[in-house]
């Protein structure tokens, strides 16, 4: 281009330009797959698909047992034994836990998304900054559960603050302080 000069030595006339760029995004959609045959894409989404990776060697006596961020896609785990387990970041999606025994289990940052707890053993549980939407926790005993920052429905937390009573032993919170109760 007469008279043009590039001000910093890097600038290029605007043809040059245009080159490189076309050159860089077909280089960079080339190794992205997007040009010619399409690359395979290994998420799965949909949550029956995500349940294949789910725990598959469920037995009704896991107390104590490390279950750290383990996936439990409609699990059908009423009556079985979680006491004392490491649940934290476990996912329970539409299970059943009604009747178990959650004493003692630590299902810190644990999501419970319309799962059952009706009548379950949470004495003593850390169910600290859970997510438990949709979840049900009639007649489930709560005795010295803590439940700081977690999400529940509001008729479920008013339903747990009528009987709310203890005191964790691992982190010294109230039950009825964890819950908010007024």
């Amino acid at each position: 281009m007469p008279g043009f000069k590039a001000p910093f030595g890097w600038l290029r006339p605007p043809s040059v330009l245009a080159s490189l760029a076309a050159v860089c995004i077909t280089a960079w959609a080339a190794a992205f797959g997007l040009l010619g045959h399409p690359q395979p894409v290994g998420a799965i989404t949909a949550p029956e698909l995500r349940g294949q990776r789910a725990l598959q060697d469920l037995q009704p006596d896991m107390r104590g047992r490390n279950l750290q961020q383990q996936e439990f896609l409609k699990a059908s785990m009423a009556g079985y034994d979680l006491s004392g387990s490491d649940l934290r970041g476990a996912v329970f999606n539409s299970s059943d836990l009604q009747d178990a025994n959650l004493s003692g289990a630590d299902l810190e940052d644990a999501v419970a998304f319309a799962t059952r707890f009706d009548n379950s053993d949470l004495s003593g549980a850390v169910l600290r900054n859970a997510m438990l939407m949709q979840s049900r926790f009639k007649g489930a005993l709560i005795v010295g559960a803590d439940f700081t920052d977690a999400v529940l429905d509001l008729p479920e937390q008013k339903a747990l603050c009528a009987r709310a009573s203890g005191t964790n032993v691992r982190t010294g919170v109230a039950t009825r302080d964890s819950l908010g109760c007024r």
